[in-house]
């Protein structure tokens, strides 16, 4: 007989009713029956019911340990008797009856239970992550995690995709972010970065002349962090050459598509080849967001013009100042209270902003200040153009452009949510397409790059040299999927002659791009294919698969909002001899100078 076990505890049932067997495993729970012990056992598998009753040498034994301590029971397999059969247990219809048992770790009071799913402080957690990992839900979405990567692995192969590894030491180069620094021991005060993303060596593969390349990438960003965002996680990177932006959708939809349908639990997904593509300018303004979630039936209009000449001065007065009004529908809200919609507007208020107008409509009668200053017939003539009904509500998110466009998203959502009209139990996909490649930064009076500054321009050099810039799209793209946003790629700018002018444009020298992108646009000169890509967040696939709000759920090892890791205690000083080794000396308060000058983002405000 094995040392530790002939079966996991998952495996026993009616068919084994009889068998001498060998099980190891943690004690889950314990039961005392007056004079009869019954014992979940648990393993990485399931969990087997044990039983000791006063003819059982294992009973003083079980009976003196605590929860969590590791045992290894020999005994016979036994039918559950009438009655008592565990439906919601795999072994549910056996229980083993102990004869002998072996201690092979025994467990001190816990700093947090296993058993159940209450919840628990979050710094607790994460101290004792080894123990929170036993946890049943924990334990699942790790697996659940393990299984998804093994999906997209095996997805992208099947895609004609091949898999190579980028370095982790690397240089610092100016992405979305700020960098983790790691000081070099052989070359004194100079440094490597962690990889932000595989973004130039990606790009490098393809001028290298491989085709199409994919990897699941670590990267690592210094950054704030959030339910949804962590500084280390992983991404389902990929590129590919020769191919428009069309290719690359068909390559990576199936994969998608097909991974969320495998483990959706039977949720719907939209599949593959039907994800919509929606400009960006259309996402902002009928969704206010460029991560839209599609479960939300909610459309944003655009109605400022109905309030050129209002008799509601204040909407009147911001239109004619150049600002916008954005109008929200709140269905069959006729039975909801004046306090529904006084709420929104002091949630409005809470999030920073003025407050969120309103109307009221009950049985085609208008209510409310704006309705009664603007006029029923100008009322009626919105509703109609808006075709809303009756019983129909509606608010207002008025002001600039930027904050307008802001509120009227969140509200969107929040009425959506107030009302009820997420439609549960689907996953649903998107293309937000057609980004901008520049804007105007008020802050410093000048054309900048919007979003991701080696992305190709559409129209190229053409569109370049004779369009304003501000009019100028980018071949850039994003997926989205309820909300979230899994990823940003584009169709990258090969051309040097295309990325030095999009770059002047932007108010940056030749010498900018040669100094700060030496490698890349070197290479571009000795030969680049046109070429794109993108990589979806590994970690937020599988969150929304989960159904977690937090991406730590999903990660067995997470470090806190704060970015620490409190079980290993990093990030932590150093002894002198390694600071003396890597050639640093740390201050107490180090001075601070002007920053250097630096080309914009490598990958934008979501690089890849």
């Amino acid at each position: 007989m094995h040392a530790y076990r002939t079966h996991t505890c998952a495996q026993l049932g009616k068919d084994d009713v009889g068998q001498s067997v060998r099980l190891s495993g943690w004690i889950h729970r314990k039961r005392d029956h007056g004079g009869v012990l019954f014992i979940d056992l648990r393993d990485h598998y399931g969990i087997t019911q044990i039983v000791a009753d006063e003819d059982s040498p294992a009973l003083e034994v079980l009976d003196g340990l605590r929860a969590e301590s590791v045992v290894t029971i020999d005994g016979e397999v036994k039918a559950r008797g009438e009655g008592t059969v565990n439906a919601n247990l795999a072994t549910g219809a056996i229980e083993v009856f102990a004869r002998a048992v072996e201690v092979q770790s025994r467990a001190e009071e816990l700093p947090l239970p296993v058993a159940g799913e209450q919840d628990y402080p979050e710094d607790i957690r994460l101290k004792y992550r080894f123990v929170d990992l036993r946890r049943e839900r924990l334990h699942r979405n790790i697996m659940l995690r393990s299984q998804v990567i093994a999906s997209l692995r095996r997805r992208m192969i099947e895609q004609g995709f091949t898999e190579f590894q980028t370095p982790i030491l690397a240089a610092s180069s100016p992405e979305g972010a700020r960098d983790y620094l790691v000081p070099s021991r052989l070359h004194p005060g100079t440094f490597y970065a962690l990889p932000q993303a595989p973004q130039m060596f990606k790009q490098l593969l393809m001028v290298a002349g491989f085709d199409r390349y994919f990897q699941i990438a670590p990267c690592f960003r210094d950054e704030d962090l959030r339910a949804d965002r962590s500084p280390e996680f992983y991404q389902l990177d990929f590129e590919m050459s020769f191919v428009t932006q069309e290719d690359v959708f068909q390559a990576i939809e199936p994969v998608l598509a097909g991974v969320f349908a495998e483990f959706s639990g039977g949720k719907r997904v939209t599949p593959a080849g039907e994800f919509p593509r929606i400009p960006y300018a259309e996402a902002m303004l009928k969704y206010g967001s460029d991560k839209p979630d599609l479960r939300n039936p909610l459309i944003i209009s655009e109605v400022s013009q109905h309030f050129t000449h209002s008799g509601f001065g204040l909407f009147e007065k911001i239109v004619g100042s150049g600002g916008v009004v954005r109008a929200i529908p709140a269905p069959a809200t006729h039975e909801k209270s004046r306090k529904f919609f006084d709420d929104m507007n002091d949630w409005a208020r809470r999030e920073g902003f003025a407050g969120l107008g309103y109307v009221t409509r009950k049985g085609g009668e208008f209510g409310g200040p704006i309705a009664k200053n603007h006029g029923s017939d100008g009322m009626a003539a919105l509703y109609a153009e808006l075709g809303l009904g009756e019983n129909d509500g509606l608010f207002f998110a008025a002001g600039k452009e930027k904050d307008a466009v802001k509120l009227a998203g969140a509200a969107r959502t929040r009425v959506a949510e107030e009302l009820g009209l997420i439609e549960a139990d689907c996953f649903k996909f998107c293309w937000i397409v057609d980004f901008p490649m520049f804007e105007y930064d008020e802050d410093a009076k000048k054309v900048d790059f919007s979003h991701n500054p080696f992305s190709m321009p559409q129209g190229g050099m053409e569109a370049l040299e004779t369009q304003d810039p501000l009019s100028i799209l980018a071949w850039q793209y994003d997926i989205v999927c309820n909300g979230y946003e899994l990823s940003s790629g584009a169709i990258r700018n090969h051309r040097p002659e295309i990325m030095y002018k999009a770059f002047e444009i932007a108010g940056y020298p030749a010498s900018v791009v040669d100094d700060q992108f030496a490698g890349m646009i070197e290479a571009f000169k000795l030969g680049a294919p046109p070429h794109g890509g993108s990589a979806p967040g590994i970690d937020r696939i599988v969150m929304l698969l989960a159904d977690e709000p937090n991406i730590r759920e999903v990660i067995a090892f997470p470090l806190n909002q704060r970015a620490q890791d409190l079980m290993m205690g990093a990030p932590a000083p150093v002894s002198a001899q390694q600071l003396r080794d890597v050639h640093i000396r740390t201050l107490d308060a180090p001075a601070a100078g002007p920053a250097p000058p630096t080309a914009p983002t490598a990958s934008g405000n979501t690089a890849e």
